[in-house]
């Protein structure tokens, strides 16, 4: 056993921890130095930062013909990863590099075929994006083998990742768990250390699939789960879980524990901590989770955890915003009192496929609100213009969703009544209110110009600056 207590970690490093060869060499240093205190680690990368929105703008610029600037971004992609190869030390006739190249060929050569045809599909945008984490697996392995460790890069299919087939957003298929434990073990066995593309799986034909925005996380639990793991490790940039964004509340801070139930909250209303079913692998096996910073690797971070860590004094453990939100709202005399009525909303809304951030119905029965991302504003306005009927549709943008998160709220009178309190006092207008009933949350709209002020209250309001107590 190592000293710190552990025999079997899955590690994750994001974006900005493979920002470069400097943050790639940091951030195998961080995975070797556990490896010497005897722990068996397997990394799980994402792909350099940016990326991703760098294959995202690739694909698009095929699909419109621009195929010129797509074959600019590749080349310019080439050589930032090329470059990374060689300040990792790989030679210009390295397997590393070679493999570097002929994945960008291939990359090319997918492009070129969306560009033929103006289409793409969600497979093929699949296909695309993955290689940002395809090319970055090989210079983290690059990076260990040149700290003295023994390394095997896989992609998640490799790895034994198999899922549906929901390009975009797929899900693990019940078998992935023991395939995983098949593929890896031996390696393990054996003193290597797999680093496996994150945010990737493939189907059972073999076509690659990715696990939807921020996936690299839902990866490394994948896998936790597969193999048991002690804990599996977050590297971030930040000390784990902030008790709202810093950029807003500058005397925000960490928060120590979270169970899944707060993290996943956490998660689905916009803070950028985790995937949002990054949890869901581990709460049946009860593996914690750790979010460290990277930058300060003996700092603990936050520990997320089956059971929640509840403290009187602290309810709430965090406010978070999704901002540029619509909200729509459908009235009509009568109408929306016939339960058919507002299956046929929703059912409207779920063939699109749009995640409804709030919903609220009035009592007469007349109105319903719901909250959706701008961005999905457009795709449910004309769902719900197809329902029919004679309901009238309104739409209200520049707006916010503020929440507050913490499973001490349960069963603690005023909650509510402060968070409204703190809203007034700081003359913000609330739109709407939602709080759901496993009392982990309430959620309010409020106007978007308005959200920085309102966070700085409610987390003012909710002492979230102040230590916790630690509970006895």
């Amino acid at each position: 056993m190592s000293q710190t207590g552990h025999s079997l970690l899955v590690m994750k490093f994001g974006g900005t921890n493979m920002g470069d060869a400097a943050a790639i060499r940091h951030s195998a240093s961080l995975a070797a130095r556990s490896v010497d205190e005897g722990v068996k680690v397997i990394v799980v990368v994402s792909a350099m930062a940016g990326v991703t929105n760098q294959l995202l703008k690739i694909a698009d610029d095929a699909q419109k013909g621009d195929i010129a600037a797509a074959n600019d971004e590749i080349a310019a992609m080439r050589t930032r990863h090329f470059t990374a190869a060689q300040e990792l030390g790989a030679s210009p006739d390295s397997a590393a590099v070679r493999e570097i190249r002929e994945m960008h060929e291939t990359l090319r050569q997918a492009v070129y075929g969306v560009y033929l045809l103006r289409e793409l599909t969600p497979r093929s945008r699949d296909l695309i994006v993955a290689f940002g984490e395809r090319l970055s697996a090989p210079l983290m392995s690059l990076a260990l083998e040149q700290s003295g460790r023994r390394a095997k890069h896989l992609t998640g299919g490799e790895a034994g990742i198999l899922t549906d087939t929901n390009f975009g957003n797929a899900k693990p298929l019940p078998t992935t768990y023991e395939r995983i434990k098949d593929r890896l073990s031996g390696f393990m066995a054996a003193g290597v250390i797999p680093v496996v593309s994150g945010f990737m799986g493939e189907t059972e034909k073999g076509a690659i699939t990715t696990l939807g925005r921020g996936g690299t996380d839902f990866s490394a639990t994948i896998i936790g789960k597969a193999l048991h793991a002690d804990e599996v490790w977050g590297w971030k940039d930040v000390d784990g879980v902030m008790s709202a964004d810093p950029r807003v509340v500058a005397d925000a801070r960490n928060v120590d524990t979270l169970s899944y139930g707060e993290v996943m909250e956490l998660a689905y209303f916009g803070a950028k901590v985790l995937h949002p079913l990054a949890v869901t692998p581990l709460q049946d096996s009860g593996i914690p989770l750790r979010l460290k910073n990277s930058r300060d690797p003996d700092f603990p971070g936050t520990l997320v955890q089956a059971e929640p860590n509840n403290d009187q004094a602290h309810p709430v453990k965090a406010v978070t915003a999704i901002r540029n939100v619509s909200l729509i709202n459908v009235t009509g005399a009568g109408a929306l009192g016939v339960p058919q009525v507002v299956a046929s909303l929703f059912d409207a809304i779920a063939r699109v496929n749009i995640t409804l951030l709030m919903v609220s119905q009035s009592s007469s029965m007349s109105n319903v609100s719901i909250a959706v991302q701008s961005g999905d504003a457009e795709r449910t306005l004309s769902a719900l213009r197809e329902v029919g009927g004679d309901l009238r549709i309104e739409e209200q943008d520049g707006v916010a969703v503020l929440a507050i998160v913490g499973s001490g709220m349960r069963g603690q009178k005023g909650v509510s009544a402060r968070m409204f309190t703190a809203l007034a006092d700081a003359d913000v207008n609330i739109l709407m209110i939602s709080q759901g009933s496993s009392e982990l949350n309430v959620s309010v709209a409020i106007n978007g110009a308005e959200v920085d002020q309102a966070t700085r209250a409610v987390h003012a309001a909710f002492r979230l600056n102040e230590a916790p107590v630690a509970a006895d």
